[in-house]
């Protein structure tokens, strides 16, 4: 599906322990020939597990992550499991270990889906035509409406949170957690905050949320007619569907913004559909009153920084030496400044 890189020195699996659990849940598995790591992403850490007859994808938790929403590896099993047999687009997970002798950390192992995922490094250099690249955003919109549309009470997704005043914990969770990992003092993210705090929407009936849905997070087949697999749902609750909407548009991107956010999307690239068309056909989809959609785009867009804020947070504290994630500080106060932009458009 994607390049893989080798492990490093620091990241030593007990094998022979992998072995024992996968022949325990999967009695044909063979043993286990290599283990590589997906280098893409900025939260939690997905490896690659080939045996000689089979393909596995694992998920841990990174080293130094103190925030337990969005590094909880038994949740997100929880969630593939009760997702499964309502939206077929989710890999079939097969263990979930708290065994921390095994790779240091809780982990879960599922199917690893063959197909294209279309991301920043790759997609400029398929030369996808704007037709396909058109037929691909639509996908994916026809893909969040799909997930919009589980009956969250009969699939038990329910169970996943409680949707009554979804918004207003989240937002003052998101302005508590950015406070926490403040490094530097930005004037636009704390106006952000404030407007945040007084401005809220009348929330909408609840669904399901993947609460990170963009092309990052999407496998499509390898010809790219259908969407096969839908990752990465670490921060997956029920609550108000605009806030999914809001955050996928504030990492949509247009050819006509600053050129920097080239490197971390392909929204940008010709045949794709601006936000404006994205809330339409969303809209046309579902029949949902989007009026308010600027206060879920401005959420979505600090709610990026707060992310990008806590992964250079613990730069800063030396739990990590990867050179993006020093490097974040402009993208945080870019997205600091886009947000503050946004606010003035309600």
């Amino acid at each position: 599906m994607e390049k893989t890189v080798p492990l490093s020195d620091k990241e030593v699996f007990d094998i022979t322990g992998l072995n024992y659990l996968l022949k325990n849940f999967i009695p044909d598995v063979k043993p286990i020939q290599s283990i590589t790591r997906f280098p893409g992403g900025y939260s939690n850490l997905t490896y690659s597990i080939q045996t000689d007859n089979q393909q596995f994808v694992m998920r841990m938790a990174p080293p130094g992550a103190n925030i337990k929403s969005a590094h909880d590896m038994e949740r997100e099993y929880k969630v593939l499991q009760l997702l499964k047999p309502h939206f077929s687009q989710v890999p079939q997970t097969v263990i979930y270990s708290t065994d921390t002798s095994i790779t240091g950390a809780s982990f879960y192992i599922m199917e690893q889906l063959d197909g294209t995922i279309l991301r920043a490094h790759n997609a400029p250099k398929m030369k996808l035509t704007p037709t396909q690249f058109e037929y691909c955003a639509k996908q994916l919109i026809e893909t969040l409406v799909q997930l919009h549309a589980i009956d969250i009470n009969a699939s038990g997704l329910i169970d996943l949170g409680k949707p009554e005043g979804y918004v207003n914990r989240q937002v003052a969770g998101w302005i508590k957690r950015y406070y926490a990992a403040e490094t530097d003092t930005i004037e636009s993210m704390n106006a952000v905050a404030a407007w945040l705090t007084k401005y809220q929407p009348k929330a909408q009936a609840a669904t399901l949320l993947h609460n990170d849905f963009k092309y990052d997070n999407i496998v499509f087949s390898k010809d790219l007619t259908k969407v096969i697999g839908v990752l990465d749902w670490e921060m997956a609750t029920v609550g108000d569907p605009l806030m999914d909407l809001g955050a996928m548009l504030a990492y949509w991107f247009e050819a006509n913004e600053e050129p920097i956010f080239k490197q971390y999307n392909c929204t940008w690239l010709p045949g794709n559909l601006t936000r404006n068309e994205i809330v339409s056909m969303y809209t046309s989809l579902t029949n949902r009153d989007v009026s308010d959609i600027y206060f879920y785009y401005t959420f979505g867009l600090f709610k990026n920084a707060v992310i990008a804020q806590q992964i250079y947070h613990r730069h800063k504290q030396g739990f990590s030496t990867d050179e993006r994630f020093g490097a974040l500080l402009p993208m945080i106060q870019l997205l600091g400044s886009k947000a503050l932009k946004a606010t003035r458009q309600y």
